[in-house]
């Protein structure tokens, strides 16, 4: 999940200055999680912005915001409102925002910032556990992912700064990775795998932009 958080209204207020009539775009998956852009969030915002005298052509929670086809299937039924908006505010990712701007030849503003990807504990409390690093190597470290939960990002480890009590001497709220990955090879019987001496990351795999066409995409088509 994409774990977000809205923006200050006084700067959404002035992303959309000069812009009297703005139409409020949510997502129904991580943004309505994260209780950023869900129905009670655009309701919210739609009240907040006219209140300072914007007028809102309309709002919408898309079921997936960055998925190119259902914002075009969408942008079709809603042309009317989005006609008579001077621009549309994206309560969602960053690939929403893209993707609603790009894919409906609309300004498009973001009302939210994207942090992580991380996991929901519980509504409200989100922890990072995977950098998309474009080589995972979970099978490697027990399930416990050191590129993201090591602060240093360590491929091998644990280093010599961690405490005595087992956490980290870059952020001492925080378990060191490391150890973690120990204890879980250690239960399994692993570790073995300790042993072996891990290249450094190649973050070639991560250059951007990235673009991922799967290879069976005419089977897809055909379903």
């Amino acid at each position: 999940m994409i774990i977000q958080k809205q923006k200050a209204f006084e700067e959404i207020m002035s992303a959309l200055e000069g812009e009297e009539k703005v139409f409020i775009f949510g997502c129904a998956d991580c943004a309505t999680a994260c209780k950023t852009g869900g129905e009670d969030e655009l309701a919210q915002m739609k009240q907040k912005l006219e209140e300072q005298g914007k007028q809102v052509t309309g709002t919408y929670v898309l079921d997936t915001a960055c998925l190119s086809g259902e914002v075009r299937k969408r942008g079709k039924e809603l042309k009317e409102q989005l006609d008579a908006s001077d621009s549309v505010l994206v309560l969602a990712c960053g690939t929403a925002v893209q993707t609603i701007g790009d894919g409906l030849e609309v300004i498009a503003h973001p009302g939210v910032d994207s942090l992580f990807i991380g996991n929901v504990v519980r509504l409200g409390k989100y922890v990072e556990k995977c950098s998309a690093c474009g080589k995972c190597i979970l099978e490697e470290t027990g399930g416990i992912c050191p590129v993201t939960r090591c602060a240093k990002g360590l491929m091998n480890g644990p280093c010599g700064g961690y405490s005595p009590d087992g956490k980290c001497e870059v952020d001492p709220e925080q378990d060191c990775a490391w150890l973690l990955i120990y204890e879980r090879l250690r239960e399994r019987g692993k570790l073995g795998w300790m042993e072996t001496v891990k290249d450094p990351k190649d973050y070639s795999t991560v250059s951007s932009p990235r673009t991922l066409v799967w290879e069976h995409k005419k089977e897809a088509e055909d379903k």
